[in-house]
């Protein structure tokens, strides 16, 4: 499977991720709660978000890794985060994929 590349920002834009990926990645409940958790670029281990969201670490992974391929989500030493390219608002959990904004705030308690 290929994995989604955002293209290269210019200066003072977000980069911008295909919207066929994204609108797929983003468009379970569940993968969405994980990135209001996610939102603010924090790098946490899939065990840390199963625990906030009260969820399976197992069904945690299957999830993060459907963002990682869409280019949402990176991974680095067993650590997962969305890069600080697309946080556009951490204290709000607003990111900004260039093709759309999402507001994320709140949504980690549903």
């Amino acid at each position: 499977m290929n994995e989604a590349r955002s293209t290269a920002p210019t200066p003072g834009e977000p980069p911008v991720l295909p919207l066929d990926p994204l609108v797929e990645a983003i468009g379970d409940p569940l993968r969405m709660r994980i990135l209001a958790v996610m939102a603010t670029g924090e790098r946490l281990m899939v065990l840390e978000i199963a625990r906030r969201l009260g969820r399976p670490a197992n069904l945690i992974a299957k999830h993060v890794a459907v963002l990682r391929r869409a280019g949402v989500v990176e991974t680095r030493q067993r650590l997962q985060y969305v890069p600080q390219r697309f946080v556009a608002d951490a204290g709000a959990r607003t990111l900004d994929f260039g093709v759309c904004v999402l507001r994320l705030a709140g949504l980690e308690r549903e």
